[in-house]
């Protein structure tokens, strides 16, 4: 497990941390919830960073369900960490079902 430096950030890069380090089904649920189609540059920064934080099983599972059942951009998003974990094959599944396109696929 990683360790992380704990700085006191505030507002909602502060509360999407939080979210991350407890990676929960329901941190996941609002993680992903800021990922709408009129996000700010910022959020989406943000979140993937909160994602990055994820390291528990629940909520590896939970990003999971977003690459097959979110909305466009959370599969995006999900693929995005399922790569860097280097979690190919739902990922594999995903774009062999056209849930999400070659460069999707293939980011990290």
């Amino acid at each position: 497990m990683k360790t992380h430096t704990i700085y006191p950030f505030r507002g909602k890069l502060g509360e999407l941390i939080s979210h991350g380090l407890s990676g929960t089904n329901a941190d996941i649920d609002f993680i992903m919830g800021q990922l709408l189609s009129f996000s700010s540059v910022a959020v989406t920064r943000y979140v993937d960073y909160a994602l990055s934080l994820v390291e528990c099983q629940e909520g590896f599972e939970r990003i999971k369900f977003y690459l097959f059942n979110g909305t466009q951009v959370q599969r995006n998003y999900a693929s995005l960490y399922l790569n860097r974990m280097g979690e190919w094959e739902p990922v594999k599944e995903a774009y062999e079902k056209g849930l999400i396109d070659e460069i999707q696929a293939f980011a990290r």
